[in-house]
Protein backbone atom coordinates (compact mmCIF):
# COMPACT_ATOMS: atom_id res chain seq x y z
CA UNK A 1 0.00 0.00 0.00
CA UNK A 2 1.06 3.58 -0.66
CA UNK A 3 0.09 6.60 1.39
CA UNK A 4 -2.60 8.87 -0.03
CA UNK A 5 -0.37 11.91 -0.34
CA UNK A 6 2.51 9.83 -1.74
CA UNK A 7 0.36 8.84 -4.71
CA UNK A 8 0.26 12.44 -5.97
CA UNK A 9 3.16 14.15 -7.71
CA UNK A 10 4.49 17.71 -8.09
CA UNK A 11 5.15 17.44 -11.85
CA UNK A 12 4.34 15.37 -14.91
CA UNK A 13 7.84 13.87 -14.94
CA UNK A 14 7.47 12.68 -11.35
CA UNK A 15 3.92 11.46 -11.97
CA UNK A 16 5.01 9.41 -14.95
CA UNK A 17 7.91 7.93 -13.00
CA UNK A 18 5.58 6.96 -10.16
CA UNK A 19 3.06 5.41 -12.55
CA UNK A 20 5.73 3.34 -14.29
CA UNK A 21 7.25 2.25 -10.97
CA UNK A 22 3.81 1.37 -9.58
CA UNK A 23 2.91 -0.71 -12.62
CA UNK A 24 6.23 -2.53 -12.41
CA UNK A 25 5.73 -3.22 -8.70
CA UNK A 26 2.30 -4.65 -9.55
CA UNK A 27 3.91 -6.96 -12.11
CA UNK A 28 2.30 -5.22 -15.07
CA UNK A 29 3.81 -4.52 -18.48
CA UNK A 30 3.53 -0.94 -19.68
CA UNK A 31 3.20 0.01 -23.32
CA UNK A 32 4.26 3.58 -24.04
CA UNK A 33 3.12 5.73 -26.93
CA UNK A 34 5.75 8.51 -27.27
CA UNK A 35 4.53 12.04 -27.87
CA UNK A 36 6.28 13.96 -30.68
CA UNK A 37 7.29 16.92 -28.49
CA UNK A 38 9.30 17.26 -25.26
CA UNK A 39 7.91 18.34 -21.92
CA UNK A 40 8.35 21.62 -20.04
CA UNK A 41 11.76 20.57 -18.71
CA UNK A 42 12.81 18.68 -21.83
CA UNK A 43 11.57 15.34 -20.49
CA UNK A 44 10.08 12.75 -22.86
CA UNK A 45 6.30 12.62 -23.00
CA UNK A 46 4.09 9.60 -23.57
CA UNK A 47 0.65 8.10 -23.16
CA UNK A 48 1.41 5.08 -20.96
CA UNK A 49 -0.91 2.07 -20.79
CA UNK A 50 -1.01 -0.79 -18.28
CA UNK A 51 -3.46 -3.70 -18.31
CA UNK A 52 -4.18 -5.42 -15.00
CA UNK A 53 -5.98 -8.65 -15.86
CA UNK A 54 -6.54 -11.05 -18.72
CA UNK A 55 -6.24 -9.61 -22.24
CA UNK A 56 -9.33 -11.55 -23.28
CA UNK A 57 -11.47 -10.63 -20.25
CA UNK A 58 -15.14 -10.24 -21.09
CA UNK A 59 -15.45 -7.28 -18.69
CA UNK A 60 -13.05 -4.34 -18.95
CA UNK A 61 -12.83 -1.19 -16.81
CA UNK A 62 -10.90 1.74 -18.30
CA UNK A 63 -9.44 4.37 -15.93
CA UNK A 64 -7.99 7.47 -17.61
CA UNK A 65 -6.15 10.58 -16.48
CA UNK A 66 -5.09 13.93 -17.95
CA UNK A 67 -7.60 14.24 -20.77
CA UNK A 68 -7.26 17.90 -19.85
CA UNK A 69 -3.51 17.97 -19.22
CA UNK A 70 -3.17 19.84 -15.93
CA UNK A 71 -6.03 17.77 -14.48
CA UNK A 72 -3.59 14.86 -14.53
CA UNK A 73 -2.17 16.09 -11.21
CA UNK A 74 -5.35 14.65 -9.70
CA UNK A 75 -5.96 11.68 -11.99
CA UNK A 76 -2.47 10.23 -11.73
CA UNK A 77 -2.82 10.13 -7.94
CA UNK A 78 -5.91 7.94 -8.28
CA UNK A 79 -4.18 5.60 -10.74
CA UNK A 80 -1.00 5.25 -8.69
CA UNK A 81 -2.96 4.60 -5.51
CA UNK A 82 -5.09 1.97 -7.25
CA UNK A 83 -2.03 0.13 -8.52
CA UNK A 84 -0.82 -0.21 -4.90
CA UNK A 85 -4.25 -1.10 -3.49
CA UNK A 86 -4.17 -4.86 -2.89
CA UNK A 87 -7.81 -5.06 -1.80
CA UNK A 88 -8.96 -3.26 -4.93
CA UNK A 89 -6.84 -5.35 -7.27
CA UNK A 90 -8.07 -8.58 -5.66
CA UNK A 91 -11.68 -7.39 -5.98
CA UNK A 92 -11.29 -6.89 -9.74
CA UNK A 93 -9.43 -10.17 -10.26
CA UNK A 94 -11.96 -12.18 -8.25
CA UNK A 95 -14.79 -10.91 -10.42
CA UNK A 96 -12.93 -11.40 -13.70
CA UNK A 97 -12.69 -7.70 -14.50
CA UNK A 98 -9.57 -6.48 -16.30
CA UNK A 99 -8.54 -2.89 -15.59
CA UNK A 100 -6.91 -0.75 -18.25
CA UNK A 101 -5.02 2.24 -16.85
CA UNK A 102 -4.30 4.92 -19.45
CA UNK A 103 -1.94 7.45 -17.91
CA UNK A 104 -1.74 10.95 -19.36
CA UNK A 105 -4.06 11.04 -22.36
CA UNK A 106 -2.68 14.53 -22.95
CA UNK A 107 0.89 14.42 -21.62
CA UNK A 108 1.84 17.73 -23.25
CA UNK A 109 -0.80 19.66 -21.35
CA UNK A 110 0.06 17.81 -18.14
CA UNK A 111 3.73 18.70 -18.38
CA UNK A 112 3.27 22.29 -19.55
CA UNK A 113 0.44 23.05 -17.06
CA UNK A 114 -2.04 23.56 -19.86
CA UNK A 115 -5.52 22.15 -20.20
CA UNK A 116 -5.20 21.71 -23.96
CA UNK A 117 -2.99 19.61 -26.22
CA UNK A 118 0.07 20.84 -28.10
CA UNK A 119 -2.33 21.73 -30.93
CA UNK A 120 -4.15 24.09 -28.50
CA UNK A 121 -7.13 21.73 -28.70
CA UNK A 122 -9.47 20.72 -25.91
CA UNK A 123 -9.23 16.94 -26.27
CA UNK A 124 -12.74 16.48 -24.88
CA UNK A 125 -14.20 18.56 -27.73
CA UNK A 126 -12.11 16.90 -30.47
CA UNK A 127 -14.09 13.73 -31.19
CA UNK A 128 -16.11 14.68 -34.26
CA UNK A 129 -16.59 13.32 -37.74
CA UNK A 130 -14.47 16.00 -39.37
CA UNK A 131 -15.81 15.14 -42.82
CA UNK A 132 -19.09 16.77 -41.73
CA UNK A 133 -19.89 20.38 -40.79
CA UNK A 134 -18.74 21.20 -37.26
CA UNK A 135 -20.96 22.76 -34.58
CA UNK A 136 -21.06 26.56 -34.45
CA UNK A 137 -20.93 28.23 -31.03
CA UNK A 138 -22.46 31.64 -31.63
CA UNK A 139 -22.37 32.55 -27.94
CA UNK A 140 -18.61 32.02 -27.85
CA UNK A 141 -18.23 34.07 -31.04
CA UNK A 142 -19.91 36.96 -29.25
CA UNK A 143 -17.64 36.67 -26.21
CA UNK A 144 -14.37 36.01 -28.04
CA UNK A 145 -13.27 39.69 -28.33
CA UNK A 146 -13.53 40.03 -24.55
CA UNK A 147 -11.93 36.76 -23.44
CA UNK A 148 -8.36 37.35 -24.64
CA UNK A 149 -7.64 41.09 -24.38
CA UNK A 150 -4.44 42.75 -25.54
CA UNK A 151 -3.09 43.08 -21.99
CA UNK A 152 -3.11 40.96 -18.83
CA UNK A 153 -4.41 41.51 -16.24
CA UNK A 154 -7.35 42.90 -18.20
CA UNK A 155 -8.07 46.62 -18.15
CA UNK A 156 -11.00 47.94 -16.13
CA UNK A 157 -13.19 48.25 -19.23
CA UNK A 158 -12.74 44.58 -20.12
CA UNK A 159 -13.50 43.45 -16.58
CA UNK A 160 -16.63 45.62 -16.53
CA UNK A 161 -17.83 44.21 -19.87
CA UNK A 162 -17.42 40.62 -18.66
CA UNK A 163 -19.25 41.56 -15.47
CA UNK A 164 -22.10 43.09 -17.44
CA UNK A 165 -22.43 39.94 -19.54
CA UNK A 166 -22.68 37.77 -16.43
CA UNK A 167 -25.09 40.18 -14.73
CA UNK A 168 -27.38 40.24 -17.75
CA UNK A 169 -27.34 36.53 -18.67
CA UNK A 170 -26.14 34.69 -15.61
CA UNK A 171 -23.01 32.81 -14.57
CA UNK A 172 -24.35 29.60 -16.12
CA UNK A 173 -24.77 31.21 -19.54
CA UNK A 174 -21.23 32.60 -19.36
CA UNK A 175 -19.83 29.18 -18.44
CA UNK A 176 -21.83 27.42 -21.15
CA UNK A 177 -20.82 29.88 -23.86
CA UNK A 178 -17.14 29.35 -23.15
CA UNK A 179 -17.02 25.66 -22.30
CA UNK A 180 -19.36 24.15 -24.89
CA UNK A 181 -16.54 24.03 -27.42
CA UNK A 182 -15.84 25.99 -30.58
CA UNK A 183 -14.08 25.36 -33.90
CA UNK A 184 -13.70 28.93 -35.16
CA UNK A 185 -10.88 30.48 -33.12
CA UNK A 186 -7.72 28.31 -33.02
CA UNK A 187 -6.05 30.42 -30.31
CA UNK A 188 -9.24 30.64 -28.28
CA UNK A 189 -10.55 28.71 -25.30
CA UNK A 190 -12.11 25.25 -25.62
CA UNK A 191 -11.07 24.98 -29.28
CA UNK A 192 -12.22 21.60 -30.59
CA UNK A 193 -9.88 21.55 -33.56
CA UNK A 194 -10.48 20.88 -37.24
CA UNK A 195 -8.90 17.41 -37.33
CA UNK A 196 -8.12 14.62 -34.85
CA UNK A 197 -5.27 15.43 -32.46
CA UNK A 198 -2.34 13.14 -31.63
CA UNK A 199 -4.08 12.18 -28.39
CA UNK A 200 -7.32 11.39 -30.23
CA UNK A 201 -5.58 9.10 -32.72
CA UNK A 202 -3.45 7.41 -30.06
CA UNK A 203 -6.37 6.76 -27.72
CA UNK A 204 -8.36 5.17 -30.53
CA UNK A 205 -5.44 2.84 -31.21
CA UNK A 206 -5.34 1.83 -27.53
CA UNK A 207 -9.09 1.21 -27.44
CA UNK A 208 -8.95 -0.95 -30.54
CA UNK A 209 -6.08 -2.97 -29.14
CA UNK A 210 -7.53 -3.60 -25.69
CA UNK A 211 -11.28 -3.19 -25.98
CA UNK A 212 -12.35 -5.24 -29.00
CA UNK A 213 -12.69 -8.52 -27.07
CA UNK A 214 -14.78 -7.22 -24.18
CA UNK A 215 -18.52 -7.80 -24.03
CA UNK A 216 -19.00 -5.19 -21.29
CA UNK A 217 -16.98 -2.00 -20.95
CA UNK A 218 -16.93 0.62 -18.19
CA UNK A 219 -14.93 3.85 -18.21
CA UNK A 220 -14.06 6.25 -15.39
CA UNK A 221 -12.44 9.41 -16.75
CA UNK A 222 -10.89 11.62 -14.04
CA UNK A 223 -11.37 15.40 -14.20
CA UNK A 224 -11.14 18.51 -12.01
CA UNK A 225 -12.33 22.10 -12.09
CA UNK A 226 -16.12 22.05 -11.60
CA UNK A 227 -18.22 21.97 -8.46
CA UNK A 228 -17.61 22.29 -4.70
CA UNK A 229 -14.04 21.70 -3.55
CA UNK A 230 -13.21 18.02 -3.10
CA UNK A 231 -16.63 16.76 -4.22
CA UNK A 232 -16.49 14.25 -7.07
CA UNK A 233 -19.52 14.74 -9.30
CA UNK A 234 -20.28 11.55 -11.24
CA UNK A 235 -21.33 12.78 -14.67
CA UNK A 236 -22.84 10.20 -17.01
CA UNK A 237 -20.60 9.74 -20.04
CA UNK A 238 -22.35 8.03 -22.90
CA UNK A 239 -24.94 8.43 -25.61
CA UNK A 240 -28.32 9.87 -24.68
CA UNK A 241 -29.72 6.41 -24.01
CA UNK A 242 -32.21 5.95 -21.18
CA UNK A 243 -31.12 2.38 -20.42
CA UNK A 244 -27.44 3.34 -20.23
CA UNK A 245 -28.17 6.35 -18.02
CA UNK A 246 -30.24 4.15 -15.71
CA UNK A 247 -27.44 1.58 -15.61
CA UNK A 248 -24.85 4.25 -14.67
CA UNK A 249 -27.11 5.59 -11.95
CA UNK A 250 -27.67 2.10 -10.57
CA UNK A 251 -23.94 1.33 -10.52
CA UNK A 252 -22.53 4.57 -9.18
CA UNK A 253 -25.39 6.34 -7.42
CA UNK A 254 -25.86 4.17 -4.33
CA UNK A 255 -24.19 3.62 -0.95
CA UNK A 256 -24.16 7.29 -0.03
CA UNK A 257 -22.42 8.39 -3.24
CA UNK A 258 -23.38 11.61 -4.96
CA UNK A 259 -26.10 11.01 -7.60
CA UNK A 260 -25.03 10.42 -11.19
CA UNK A 261 -25.81 13.57 -13.16
CA UNK A 262 -26.20 14.10 -16.89
CA UNK A 263 -25.64 16.87 -19.42
CA UNK A 264 -28.76 15.65 -21.21
CA UNK A 265 -31.26 16.48 -18.47
CA UNK A 266 -29.53 19.56 -17.06
CA UNK A 267 -28.63 17.94 -13.73
CA UNK A 268 -24.87 18.31 -14.21
CA UNK A 269 -22.70 21.30 -13.33
CA UNK A 270 -21.26 20.82 -16.82
CA UNK A 271 -22.89 22.56 -19.77
CA UNK A 272 -24.11 20.55 -22.75
CA UNK A 273 -20.97 19.67 -24.72
CA UNK A 274 -20.06 18.28 -28.14
CA UNK A 275 -17.09 16.30 -29.48
CA UNK A 276 -16.72 14.33 -26.27
CA UNK A 277 -13.95 11.75 -25.92
CA UNK A 278 -16.06 8.81 -24.77
CA UNK A 279 -17.86 8.75 -28.15
CA UNK A 280 -14.74 6.99 -29.44
CA UNK A 281 -15.76 3.83 -27.58
CA UNK A 282 -18.75 3.35 -29.87
CA UNK A 283 -16.49 3.62 -32.92
CA UNK A 284 -13.62 1.46 -31.71
CA UNK A 285 -15.44 -1.13 -29.55
CA UNK A 286 -18.90 -1.41 -31.13
CA UNK A 287 -19.43 -4.96 -29.83
CA UNK A 288 -19.48 -3.95 -26.17
CA UNK A 289 -22.22 -2.74 -23.84
CA UNK A 290 -20.77 0.55 -22.55
CA UNK A 291 -21.32 2.37 -19.26
CA UNK A 292 -19.22 5.38 -18.30
CA UNK A 293 -18.82 8.38 -16.04
CA UNK A 294 -16.55 11.35 -15.71
CA UNK A 295 -15.47 11.93 -12.10
CA UNK A 296 -15.40 15.72 -11.90
CA UNK A 297 -13.73 16.96 -8.69
CA UNK A 298 -14.29 20.52 -7.53
CA UNK A 299 -11.41 22.88 -6.81
CA UNK A 300 -12.17 26.63 -6.79
CA UNK A 301 -15.27 28.62 -7.87
CA UNK A 302 -16.08 28.32 -11.57
CA UNK A 303 -15.47 32.01 -12.32
CA UNK A 304 -11.97 31.64 -10.86
CA UNK A 305 -11.42 28.64 -13.12
CA UNK A 306 -12.59 30.64 -16.15
CA UNK A 307 -10.25 33.48 -15.21
CA UNK A 308 -7.29 31.11 -14.88
CA UNK A 309 -8.06 29.64 -18.30
CA UNK A 310 -8.29 33.08 -19.87
CA UNK A 311 -4.93 34.04 -18.36
CA UNK A 312 -3.19 30.86 -19.47
CA UNK A 313 -4.49 31.14 -23.03
CA UNK A 314 -3.40 34.79 -23.07
CA UNK A 315 0.08 33.68 -21.97
CA UNK A 316 0.22 31.10 -24.77
CA UNK A 317 -0.33 33.92 -27.26
CA UNK A 318 1.99 36.38 -25.50
CA UNK A 319 5.02 34.18 -24.87
CA UNK A 320 7.22 37.25 -24.38
CA UNK A 321 5.33 38.14 -21.20
CA UNK A 322 7.49 39.06 -18.18
CA UNK A 323 8.79 36.00 -16.36
CA UNK A 324 7.11 36.85 -13.06
CA UNK A 325 3.73 37.35 -14.73
CA UNK A 326 4.14 34.04 -16.56
CA UNK A 327 4.99 32.30 -13.28
CA UNK A 328 1.93 33.78 -11.57
CA UNK A 329 -0.35 32.72 -14.42
CA UNK A 330 0.95 29.15 -14.39
CA UNK A 331 0.54 28.96 -10.61
CA UNK A 332 -3.01 30.29 -10.91
CA UNK A 333 -3.71 27.67 -13.57
CA UNK A 334 -2.36 24.84 -11.42
CA UNK A 335 -4.39 25.92 -8.38
CA UNK A 336 -7.55 26.11 -10.51
CA UNK A 337 -7.32 22.38 -11.27
CA UNK A 338 -5.34 20.90 -8.37
CA UNK A 339 -5.71 21.59 -4.65
CA UNK A 340 -2.43 20.63 -3.04
CA UNK A 341 -3.69 19.76 0.44
CA UNK A 342 -3.86 16.47 2.33
CA UNK A 343 -7.59 16.94 2.94
CA UNK A 344 -8.42 17.38 -0.75
CA UNK A 345 -6.25 14.45 -1.80
CA UNK A 346 -7.94 12.24 0.76
CA UNK A 347 -11.35 13.23 -0.60
CA UNK A 348 -10.21 12.42 -4.15
CA UNK A 349 -8.91 8.95 -3.28
CA UNK A 350 -11.85 7.89 -1.10
CA UNK A 351 -14.45 8.81 -3.73
CA UNK A 352 -12.46 7.34 -6.61
CA UNK A 353 -11.92 4.11 -4.70
CA UNK A 354 -15.64 3.81 -4.08
CA UNK A 355 -16.36 4.37 -7.77
CA UNK A 356 -13.82 1.70 -8.77
CA UNK A 357 -15.41 -0.93 -6.53
CA UNK A 358 -18.86 0.07 -7.78
CA UNK A 359 -17.74 -0.29 -11.40
CA UNK A 360 -16.61 -3.87 -10.82
CA UNK A 361 -19.89 -4.75 -9.13
CA UNK A 362 -21.77 -3.10 -11.97
CA UNK A 363 -19.89 -5.00 -14.65
CA UNK A 364 -20.91 -8.21 -12.92
CA UNK A 365 -24.52 -7.25 -12.16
Amino acid sequence: MIGVTEAFSPSYAKARSRFLESAAAAGLRVESHPHPLPGRDGEPLAMDVALDGAPDARSLLIVTSACHGVEGYCGTGVQVFALHDAEWREKARAQGVAVLYIHALNPYGFSHIRRVTHENVDLNRNFHDFSKPLPVNEAYRELQPLLLPAQWPPAAGNTAAIGQYIAARGEGAYQAAITRGQHEFPEGLFFGGTEPTWSNRTLRQVLRQHGRRAARLAWIDLHTGLGPSGVGERIYAGNDDAAAVQRARAWWGGNGATPVTSIYDGSSTSAFLTGLMWTSIYDECPQAEFTGIAMEYGTVPVLDVMQALRAEHWLNIHRDAPAELARQIKQQMLEAFYTDTDLWKGQIISQARQALFQAVDGLNS
